[in-house]
């Protein structure tokens, strides 16, 4: 059996000692497992570290199963469950016990538990040879790709401005093939776009065309920005509301074959929160992040990146007010990033906002990595009324 072992991963492994200590000396560091008689202060330590966490249970209690699993919620790391030895059954006060099932009321078997407080992943191994023919694998998480160092070209937000899309990728040295919708970059650069590649703008369907064609082509990478996510939404069958610029887009797409939508949709759900490159030096995220969340994946981390944080009131035009996250970042990662739309290009402390409005009539911008150069076009005119004004 192999077990997967995902980046930032909290382990537990429960069942009788000898099959613990087995699969313990067989896999991992002593510097990787926690002592049993001091886990919170253990864990706590290396779940901030971003450090792999295994925690070896001979005796398992529900109650710990349940802590356990909330550290890993609250630090983004998935918890996971390796049981080794017999399947036993667990009292509500967390003892073992050997009797049949039928004898005893209220308990149930420790996988089940294991499964209901939040280790939704379990591997089960049931003797020692089974635990002596298991290999792990270590998996990064597709946000990482510390191992990529660019050269990069890192634009802005689209929303459907294709020609501008065009004409700024040719400024930057791309040969564009504008009717197939594709561009072949130079010098082995590529290409990273910060999101919301659709909406409010004239030509949505060729713009996701030209990325989709160049990502699946390792050519580009491209995060989830809040109007994709939104989209991706519609295209699953959820209930939102076609505005904001998403009844541009439906559409646009309706003029597409049907085929098209599907695969836009596939498109979309493959798409992270955020990027790492050049070993932790690079980050790329729709709205930004915080430090201590780079490279980690949740639901609230994507929802930070897709939207970025706000105040919970609602400003003169309706809209949240956001919250400049760029004012208080002092991490050492240059975090490239749009959703709020400025006249130029901004730079606060390690940070550089590059949404410049092109939709709204501004420009489209794209950031030079590592040149630190700044590359613009101005849009062909206002495509939608900007519901704020962008400073």
């Amino acid at each position: 059996m192999q077990i997967v072992i995902p980046e930032f991963t909290l382990l537990v492994i429960v069942g009788e000692e000898q099959g613990i200590q087995t699969f313990i000396n067989k896999h991992f560091q002593r510097n990787e497992v926690i002592d049993p008689q001091n886990i919170e202060t253990q864990v706590i330590g290396r779940l901030e570290l971003g450090q792999l966490t295994v925690i070896p249970l001979v005796t398992f209690e529900k109650t710990v199963g349940q802590h356990l699993a909330q550290l890993a919620k609250r630090y983004h790391y998935t918890p996971m469950a390796v049981v080794v030895g017999k399947d036993y059954l667990l009292t509500l006060e967390g003892e073992r016990n050997e009797c049949p099932k039928e004898e005893i009321k209220q308990s149930e078997s420790i996988i089940s538990v294991l499964g209901k407080v939040g280790f939704k992943t379990l591997y089960h191994l049931e003797t020692l040879e089974m635990i002596e023919h298991t290999s792990i694998q270590y998996r990064p998480l597709a946000n990482n790709k510390r191992k990529i160092h660019g050269p990069f070209d890192i634009i802005g937000d689209v929303h459907g401005c294709y020609d501008e899309l065009c004409t700024l990728l040719d400024q930057l040295g791309y040969r564009v093939d504008k009717k197939g919708a594709y561009a072949y970059p130079p010098d082995r650069r590529k290409l990273v776009f910060v999101g919301d590649l659709v909406d409010r703008g004239p030509k949505t369907p060729q713009v996701l065309k030209l990325v989709m064609h160049m990502v699946t082509n390792e050519q580009a990478y491209c995060v989830l920005g809040n109007h994709d996510g939104k989209l991706l939404r519609k295209l699953k069958g959820s209930n939102v509301q076609v505005i904001h610029g998403l009844e541009t887009t439906m559409e646009q797409l309706a003029q597409e074959p049907e085929w098209f939508s599907e695969k836009v949709k596939i498109f979309l759900e493959g798409l992270v929160s955020h990027y790492v490159f050049d070993e932790g030096k690079l980050v790329v995220a729709h709205a930004g992040l915080k430090e201590h969340l780079h490279g980690r994946e949740s639901k609230k981390i994507r929802d930070l990146a897709m939207f970025g944080e706000t105040t919970g009131e609602l400003d003169a035009q309706g809209l949240p007010v956001r919250l400049n996250w760029s004012e208080d970042y002092e991490g050492d990662a240059l975090v490239v990033y749009g959703h709020t739309p400025k006249k130029e290009a901004e730079h606060v402390h390690h940070t550089i906002n590059i949404d410049t409005g092109c939709v709204y009539g501004g420009k489209l911008t794209a950031f030079r990595y590592p040149e630190d150069e700044i590359v613009s076009v101005k849009a062909k005119k206002v495509y939608y009324p900007s519901a704020r004004p962008f400073l």
